[in-house]
């Protein structure tokens, strides 16, 4: 294999960390044949991003949710309020945590440690269904 792309959707979730390794490899069953290699994760939203972060500990997305909140609370003075008071802070957030994450492929398993899983960080009350471009290259 040399490329391959494909995109997905996911569910909608409420405001927060939510643990999405599991539809990531679902989508990409060809990842068990390649040996090494790289899967590129792209959100095409801008008020949703991507971590990777821990995946043992609740405490831990819970308390990344409240960080945010912290540094974009709603309460600004943001000039661009159209979409409503969750909209801007989700802009904000977004561009702190980025809209992309690269993860090497090992032996036909995602390189990840033992503690950590990609998340799709929802910055919005109810952003709706997101998606993602899922880009891997290896052989």
């Amino acid at each position: 294999m040399a490329w391959l792309q494909r995109e997905i959707e996911l569910p909608p979730y409420p405001r927060g960390f939510h643990l999405i390794t599991s539809h990531v490899v679902e989508a990409l069953p060809e990842i068990r044949r390649l040996q090494v290699g790289l899967l590129h994760v792209f959100i095409r939203h801008t008020s949703a991003s991507l971590s990777i972060n821990e995946n043992a500990d609740p405490d831990v997305p819970a308390d990344l949710d409240r960080v945010l909140a912290h540094l974009a609370p709603e309460d600004f003075p943001y000039d661009h309020t159209i979409e409503g008071p969750d909209d801007m802070p989700g802009h904000v957030k977004a561009s702190l945590l980025g809209s992309s994450l690269t993860v090497p492929i090992r032996n036909g398993q995602l390189g990840l440690g033992v503690w950590q899983g990609i998340f799709l960080c929802e910055h919005r009350r109810n952003g709706g269904r997101r998606r993602l471009v899922l880009t891997v290259h290896g052989e």
